[in-house]
């Protein structure tokens, strides 16, 4: 068979949801690239596959996308998976696919179920629109601004979240936009799957008041109506010009935000690369402190 890159849906909790052709998929791969290998080795062996699997996250997948590349040259069947859900969607996986494309290298994908879209029906919340944020910016500060910027947004947010993270989340959700419907979906496909509603200040007292919160969370939080959407430019257009990204920066490294959560925020704020966004910030940061007596 000549090579190719195959990006894998994984169930996001529930084994049955793994189709035919994700199984056969999986088990034809010369190799699986994976986010935890021993995440993906118990999703094998649930399947009774035995394929080699090669460590493939965040922190490493800069040095593995050649050599993956050179796999699929030389006719092998390289399979890419998350630890659950549609690889490429709040994870590296896009770097590893954009490289396969621009090098004329063969892709597929082969779908299966996705935390995003199960949250969006399961919430119930009008989402003819949605934005996906992934993670939130972790600091405070930098989660308000955030939500802030979410927040014109016209169309529903998604958001992904910790358990443990999750109350806190919801009260700044509340502090920001304390008029708006927010449903957090918790352990989606599961047998203890719940999804909780209720407008912001109201939802996040609820789940503050609980002692403690299972499983990942995903926030969906309703749109904006008109009125507020207007009201909201009104405040923007009073505030002055919003920043430049090179303010922005300026901003960030003054108030002490890590470079890595800057780059970050404000890739999504400004719809910039993250990479050149941080080359910009490492450079900002440099010549500030250059700039020091």
């Amino acid at each position: 068979m000549a090579g190719i890159l195959s990006v894998v849906g994984t169930p996001i909790g529930n084994l049955e949801d793994a189709s035919p052709r994700v199984r056969r998929t999986l088990g034809e791969a010369d190799v699986i690239l994976c986010e935890d290998t021993r995440v993906t080795a118990r999703l094998l062996s649930a399947f009774d596959l035995h394929v080699p699997l090669l460590r493939c996250d965040e922190n490493v997948i800069a040095s593995r996308v050649a050599s993956a590349l050179e796999r699929v040259e030389a006719g092998e069947r390289v399979a890419f998976v998350s630890d659950a859900g549609m690889p490429g969607v709040s994870d590296p996986g896009q770097r590893l696919v954009d490289a396969a494309l621009d090098a004329g290298l063969p892709v597929e994908v082969v779908p299966g179920p996705s935390a995003v879209t199960c949250a969006v029906v399961a919430s119930g919340l009008a989402c003819e629109h949605f934005f996906f944020e992934g993670f939130l910016p972790r600091r405070h500060s930098a989660q308000v601004a955030r939500l802030g910027e979410l927040a014109q947004v016209p169309g529903a947010i998604v958001c992904y979240e910790s358990p443990h993270r999750v109350a806190a989340t919801l009260a700044n959700v509340a502090e920001v936009m304390p008029g708006r419907r927010v449903a957090l979906v918790r352990e989606l496909t599961k047998l203890h799957e719940e999804v909780v509603r209720d407008e912001a200040a109201a939802l996040a007292a609820q789940i503050a008041a609980r002692d403690e919160i299972r499983g990942e969370c995903v926030i969906v939080i309703a749109p904006p109506t008109p009125e507020e959407l207007e009201e909201r430019r009104h405040a923007t257009a009073s505030a002055g010009e919003a920043p430049t990204l090179e303010e922005a920066i300026r901003e960030g490294l003054a108030a002490g935000e890590p470079k890595s959560a800057l780059a970050k925020r404000l890739s999504k704020a400004f719809s910039a690369p993250r990479a050149q966004v941080y080359d910009q910030v490492v450079a900002a940061a440099q010549a500030l402190a250059n700039d020091e007596p």
